[in-house]
């Protein structure tokens, strides 16, 4: 990408910067109001890290909620039990507020299908005003084909992530999968799945079934492309300009376009959070104080967002008791010496693995959601160099589930063990020794959890105790979803350090999205959605779509709204829309 800007000027109504779901909500919202939108983005795909993620919501009051009888009362509480004292009662009403209206619009106008799972439970169910489903939904299977042109542009899978290149589906499609090696019917299933994969793929470059937070962005960007949408990829923004009456009103662009863009309406920072940037790493994560303690699989999170908006006056707000959605993540090498990372999001629920420290000992209950497992990690790693732990399991759980990016039985250990994902050991003292934690104590670890998992309960941690835990586990696994004896030899390690899926402190913004600066001031045209922006909910994390359910949420509200605050700014007289793009 060039570093250089050429003297072409860009005509828009509004410049939105980051292609992800929030920018593409903010997006088709302004271009239905009749707009002239422009979306460009430095990455040389579109979608973000939406396009990576589960591609869940987490929007209490949708039609599903109301109807199962959520109330609203309900999620105020559960919100602001979690967000402690960096609850923000206003932002929350003004979230709440929006979901129904925000919704519709996706639904109707902007063919987005949402699927309704009968279950999808709060993350902490044992907190008042928590639900065992209503407020978490997803998106359905999208085809690769609606894209038309734009079919090869959508970022691709994580492929840790994927299934020899298949994304399995949240919900009974992944379901099925971990069933493969125990029933003839999933294996047929998932072979179906596989070779339609391999053979679109080699046939059209990539398969046209899109799954999860994919399918998201594929519907999404459909949209966006049949309304006439310009997305600019391989194009970085490095200057938000003003113009002389101290309004936003622009961009200077370099890459693939560059350039001035002149946006009449304003810049909406879509660009994502900083959690792939060394310096506000290390001043915002406790545990990452020389920027080598945390590994990140977000796309594009080098805090442009937060460096666009500071020369303007924009502020980190840091509030959130917790600054990210916390992810533990093994990160390694494959054999061309590459880098790969696997975000640890379900695996450690499943009966017959454990997560121990650098003593051999549990220090957190394995079912929590990966975000709430990531506080207790970095809780437990307080003022040691390294924020790490093991997850741990035998030959059974080996065969059954595998661990993460660890596939199951029929598939072999060698490749696992070769690139230093897996560790593996014929016996307890020898997994010990190989990854340094003390035999002993391991030992009274896994026999302690074995005695409990035989009777289906855990006395310590209370493993295997909600809806959501079970949910996490094997619903067919018998006593309890979540618990197995680990004792069949040989045993296996997988080493897991501290990621994240997101930024939760961002830029300080009112209730209108728009950027606040130092002063306490609006930063007038210029607004901040998504990771970009400081999370709604105080450093909790409630449930399935924490980040995306805001992100779509506020960024419909700024697209709604944009015009009309340009029109505030001007007097009160209405801005024409659709200019010349070029000129």
């Amino acid at each position: 990408m060039s570093d250089k800007t050429s003297d072409t000027t860009y005509e828009c109504d509004v410049l939105v910067i980051g292609s992800g779901a929030a920018g593409i909500s903010a997006a088709l919202k302004a271009k239905q109001q009749g707009l002239d939108v422009l979306v460009v983005d430095k990455e040389p795909y579109l979608g973000g890290t939406t396009a990576i993620s589960g591609g869940w919501l987490w929007v209490p009051g949708n039609k599903q909620g109301v109807a199962e009888g959520d109330t609203r009362e309900e999620a105020e509480t559960y919100i602001k039990a979690l967000a402690g004292d960096s609850h923000d009662p206003a932002a929350v009403a003004a979230f709440l507020d929006l979901v129904p209206e925000a919704l519709d619009f996706f639904e109707n106008d902007a063919d987005v299908r949402f699927h309704y799972p009968e279950m999808a439970p709060d993350y902490q169910m044992d907190t008042p005003g928590a639900r065992k489903s209503g407020r978490a939904l997803t998106v359905q299977k999208a085809s690769g084909r609606m894209l038309k042109r734009n079919r090869l542009r959508v970022q691709p899978y994580l492929y840790t992530y994927t299934v020899f290149g298949y994304m399995p589906e949240i919900g009974p499609d992944i379901a099925t999968f971990l069933k493969a090696n125990r029933s003839l019917k999933a294996f047929l299933y998932v072979l179906r799945r596989l070779v339609t994969t391999w053979v679109e793929r080699t046939l059209f470059r990539r398969a046209f079934t899109r799954t999860n937070g994919n399918a998201l962005m594929t519907r999404m960007l459909a949209s966006a492309g049949d309304m006439g949408i310009p997305m600019w990829t391989d194009t970085k923004v490095t200057e938000i300009l003003k113009n002389d009456a101290g309004v936003v009103d622009g961009a200077v662009l370099t890459g693939a376009h560059s350039g001035r863009v002149r946006a009449g309406c304003g810049v909406v920072i879509a660009a994502g959070g900083f959690s792939g940037d060394t310096r506000l790493r290390t001043q915002v994560f406790g545990h990452d104080p020389r920027g080598d303690n945390h590994f990140t699989p977000t796309i594009g999170h080098q805090g442009d967002s937060y460096y666009l908006a500071e020369p303007h006056g924009g502020v980190l707000d840091t509030r959130p008791h917790q600054p990210a959605s916390w992810g533990p993540v093994t990160v390694w090498k494959n054999l061309r010496g590459q880098d790969r990372i696997f975000p640890h999001l379900r695996a450690f629920g499943l009966p017959g693995l454990i997560a121990v420290n650098r003593k051999g000992e549990r220090f957190a209950n394995e079912s929590f959601s990966y975000h709430d497992f990531g506080v207790e990690m970095i809780k437990e790693n307080a003022g040691e160099r390294d924020t790490f732990g093991w997850i741990i399991a035998d030959k059974k759980a080996m065969h059954t589930y595998g661990i993460g990016y660890a596939k199951p039985w029929p598939l072999p250990t060698w490749y696992y063990k070769k690139v230093g994902y897996l560790v593996a050991g014929s016996s307890i003292e020898e997994l010990a020794a190989r990854i340094d934690v003390p035999a002993a104590a391991l030992k009274r670890t896994l026999a302690e959890f074995n005695a409990d998992a035989a009777l289906g309960r855990d006395r310590r941690f209370k493993r295997g105790s909600n809806w959501f835990h079970h949910f996490k586990g094997d619903m067919e696994h018998k006593p309890n979803p979540n618990l197995a004896p680990i004792d069949k030899a040989p045993y296996y390690a997988v080493r897991i350090q501290m990621g994240d899926l997101g930024t939760y402190a961002g830029l300080s913004v009112n209730r209108r999205s728009e950027v606040v600066a130092s002063t306490g001031e609006a930063v007038p045209g210029l607004y901040a959605v998504g990771t970009a922006a400081v999370s709604v909910f105080g450093g909790g994390y409630p449930g399935y779509g924490a980040n995306i359910g805001p992100a779509m949420v506020f960024g419909y509200q700024v697209g709604r709204d944009i015009a009309g605050h340009a029109a505030e700014r001007a007097g009160g007289l209405q801005r024409t829309a659709g200019r010349r793009r070029d000129r």
